[in-house]
């Protein structure tokens, strides 16, 4: 399992996002619910050293931040994760970048492709393997709101192989 640095959400956007888990699950498609916390990941390796809880402690400071989750996304070529756009905002942006940054000495062996400042797609995972027959149903129910206004109310250092996570802040 990984371990990685990332965003959590008000509380209100939390049930927006687990309303759609919910939906989706009850609908036969393998949701995120209950298994994890709604988030956008930031950056992530294989193993991220706990200092990293102290040494990111200074970026809370710039939280709260406004945030939207705007379009359906389908990463992998048969809709290995179906997730909601974090809309990148150049906030956002320079958070990932200097959050990444802060954790590179930190990461064994390296980082996670794709999670770099410039390669990063912020997004909310909502399920993950949907058979094709189910496509279709998955995406009218994770488009649903449109958009979802809300807030980015902290940092996590979350440590995958024993499912824990450690606010940060």
């Amino acid at each position: 399992m990984v371990h990685s640095v990332e965003l959590v959400f008000d509380d209100d956007t939390e049930s927006t996002v687990r309303r759609i888990w919910d939906e989706l699950r009850d609908a036969g498609i393998p949701s995120q619910a209950p298994a994890s916390r709604p988030h956008a990941t930031l950056a992530v390796a294989q193993h991220i050293d706990t200092d990293v809880e102290q040494i990111l402690r200074p970026l809370v400071d710039r939280l709260p931040l406004p945030c939207r989750l705007g379009a359906t996304l389908i990463f992998g070529r048969s809709a290995d994760v179906l997730a909601r756009l974090l809309v990148p905002t150049a906030e956002l942006l320079d958070l990932q970048a200097e959050v990444h940054r802060a954790c590179v000495p930190l990461m064994t062996p390296a980082p996670m492709p794709h999670a770099g400042p410039g390669e990063w797609t912020p997004h909310v995972t909502l399920a993950r393997r949907i058979a094709p027959a189910r496509l279709a149903t998955a995406l009218r129910i994770s488009g649903r709101p449109r958009e979802i206004a809300g807030t980015v109310t902290g940092l996590r250092h979350w440590i995958g192989d024993k499912r824990t996570e450690h606010p940060i802040g």
